[in-house]
């Protein structure tokens, strides 16, 4: 019975000990939300955010909204422009001519809303080309599994570094090599990719199977070849996911570059806001939103193409392979595949 009495207050004990951390547990959370709230409402002190003041100017807001509609598609192509085709008949008005009226406002000079959507696009693209070897090279030599610590800080910080320092503020520092223009939103946005993309290279790089490594350094292959066969080959596929994610944030980056005159859809909203001519400002906006979303949607099915698992061990090159099998973007099973 003794035994058996004292067993029950062992029990008894682990059970006051578990719910004493429990209520700790409890408290803490509470403390944070608490904390978290409070810092809020100083921040909002500190800004002078009064909310009773933004209720009185609601009606102000309503009547400036309506001032944008209907958007006012005028400058959808030159050809829209030379006929004043205006509202929203400028869109299929410019479908005319088999998508010539299209070209032809691409390959003019004079500012029109497709051109300026174009531009915003190759800024987001090439930027993110640019930037992608030294991201590749930065996130690869950052990892300790590749460089030894503690000099993979080395590359680390050049990285923390790199984003420290926003994109927006990136273009000023290359002013002196050719103004705020195209050319040096492209650096800013390539800048930026450094830094974003490879630290998410690195990271992924810290998550691989230790089983492969192994394999490939029994084999008595240099250091090198480890990492490109033994390391690279597991994060392939989630490489092209990331590389696309983060061409889908340089798209707005190049949105927001272009307000403050670096060319493409901001600078043509920024234009007509200064002119205020709001409807077409709202037509710009209404080419932001389709530019993002056609971005994230051909992203995201080519991200939904690399899923892990679906391309375990293959190559880069492997998996950018796959990305022109249209077996596989129709949802088709590769019938090599089957058989195995």
């Amino acid at each position: 019975m003794s035994e058996s009495h004292a067993d029950e207050r062992a029990r008894d004990e682990q059970l006051r000990r578990l719910e004493r951390r429990r209520r700790l547990t409890q408290l803490l959370e509470v403390g944070l939300v608490v904390a978290v709230l409070a810092l809020t409402y100083l921040g909002l002190q500190f800004i002078q955010f009064e909310p009773g003041d933004l209720v009185k100017q609601i009606p102000e807001e309503i009547k400036f909204i309506q001032g944008f509609l209907p958007p006012n598609f005028v400058d959808f192509t030159v050809y829209t422009q030379n006929n004043g085709i205006s509202g929203l008949q400028a869109v299929p008005a410019s479908l005319g001519d088999f998508g010539g009226r299209i070209l032809d406002s691409l390959g003019s000079q004079r500012p029109s809303l497709v051109r300026a959507s174009l531009v915003t696009v190759v800024l987001g693209f090439t930027g993110t080309v640019l930037g992608f070897p030294l991201a590749l090279l930065f996130g690869v030599l950052g990892s300790e599994r590749v460089t030894p610590f503690p000099f993979n800080f080395l590359f680390r910080g050049v990285m923390s570094a790199i984003r420290a320092i926003p994109a927006l503020v990136w273009i000023l520092i290359y002013v002196p090599l050719s103004g705020i223009n195209q050319v040096t939103a492209v650096l800013a946005i390539a800048t930026d990719t450094v830094g974003n993309l490879g630290r998410l290279f690195t990271d992924e790089l810290e998550e691989i199977d230790d089983g492969p490594i192994e394999a490939v350094s029994s084999t008595g292959a240099s250091r090198t070849q480890v990492v490109g066969f033994g390391m690279l080959s597991q994060v392939s596929s989630s490489y092209v996911a990331w590389t696309l994610y983060i061409l889908e944030i340089n798209t707005r980056i190049a949105i927001s570059l272009g307000v403050v005159g670096a060319g493409g859809i901001g600078r043509y909203i920024r234009n007509r806001q200064d002119l205020l001519y709001y409807r077409e400002t709202a037509a710009g906006i209404v080419m932001v939103f389709v530019i993002v979303i056609s971005i994230e949607l051909l992203s995201s099915r080519i991200r939904a193409r690399l899923r892990p698992g679906e391309h375990e061990g293959r190559s880069l090159v492997d998996a950018l392979r796959d990305l022109a099998d249209p077996g596989r973007w129709l949802g088709r099973a590769d019938p090599d595949d089957a058989s195995e």
